[in-house]
């Protein structure tokens, strides 16, 4: 088979189509033929040298595709040879073939075609664990979403509006603030404002209940400002680096909590494995998507060999939702 290869750190044009082993389904999981995939800013930190695949992972990059059954490993059930479906991966989407655990799988959700839904397992795996499973959004409660036109921010926005939450989101342009408000959002902020500041005045003083952040260092003071009493940040990413120092004074008289949690390197299996964040999705944010709440946001499609292109896209700035990789 045929997949993306990295033949060193770098820029886009490291990305090479090239001729690699087809991979064979272990007990418990299957091989897909990849129909699609999509760019995570995941993928473009580990063609860059920043983000290696956890250990028994593909070295090929790729979080997430859509596909077909191909083949079936020992002990998988609930499945068949040609079944559609997308699928959370820790490796290996940017292929024409695929392995990966049975629990993974996840049906092509109604209304959605099989190419677009190749965007939606990483995000949404990485929203409901973070704003549901630890965040616990409810009804009512306000939540932040740094980044609001990124791919996760366009599928977060639109989860937690289905969850009754007012929404804030940030962008660092007007066109991608527009966006926000298109999707749901009640409260844009330019994210070269003060931003706690805005929030407040926008929600009469009360801050966010919840936030998801991916910046990491650089923003975390602004974040804890920006927090509600018993407020919930959740950190995603480290675009703004790893170290800060922290205010636990004020972190304590908010009575607030920091939690930063990766999916990536998860056990396929126990209590906060990937089985059970797909099994929530499945049977929590799929419904959304179905009756119309939630909508997959494609910025674009580039085929699967010229990923480089499609690299090139996030490199430059501007992408609002996901971009696709079709393969074949």
């Amino acid at each position: 088979m045929h997949a993306i290869t990295v033949s060193e750190p770098g820029g886009p044009d490291v990305l090479q189509w090239t001729e690699v082993p087809d991979p064979v389904a272990k007990a418990g999981e299957v091989v897909l033929d990849v129909v699609a995939s999509a760019v995570n800013r995941a993928d473009i930190m580990q063609r860059q040298g920043h983000y290696p695949p956890p250990p028994g992972a593909s070295d090929i990059i790729g979080l997430e595709c859509s596909g077909r059954i191909a083949a079936l490993g020992e002990g998988v059930t609930g499945w068949k040879v040609g079944d559609e479906v997308c699928a959370l991966l820790a490796g290996g989407g940017y292929a024409e073939k695929v392995a990966v655990p049975a629990a993974q799988l996840l049906p092509i959700p109604d209304g959605v075609d099989i190419v677009t839904a190749a965007g939606l397992p990483e995000v949404a795996c990485t929203v409901w664990s973070n704003i549901v499973g630890a965040g616990r959004l409810s009804d009512g409660e306000t939540f932040l979403i740094q980044g609001g036109s990124s791919g996760i921010g366009t599928h977060a926005i639109q989860v937690a509006k289905a969850l009754g939450a007012r929404v804030a989101a940030t962008a660092g342009a007007p066109d991608r603030l527009e966006r926000c408000r298109e999707l749901g959002a009640d409260i844009v902020i330019d994210y070269h404002d003060d931003i706690p500041a805005e929030l407040k005045k926008a929600t009469d003083g009360h801050g966010a209940d919840v936030i998801l952040d991916n910046m990491g260092a650089k923003g975390l003071a602004a974040n804890l400002d920006s927090l509600a009493m018993d407020g919930r940040l959740l950190i995603i990413g480290f675009q703004g680096g790893v170290k800060a120092e922290i205010n636990l004074g004020a972190l304590m008289a908010k009575r607030a909590s920091v939690t930063s949690m990766g999916l990536r390197a998860r056990p396929v299996e126990g209590p906060n494995g990937k089985a059970v964040v797909v099994a929530g999705v499945r049977e929590q944010v799929w419904p959304m998507i179905a009756d119309g709440r939630v909508r997959p946001i494609t910025h674009g499609t580039v085929p699967m060999r010229d990923a480089a292109q499609a690299h090139a896209l996030f490199d430059e700035g501007g992408v609002i939702g996901k971009v696709l990789l079709t393969s074949g």
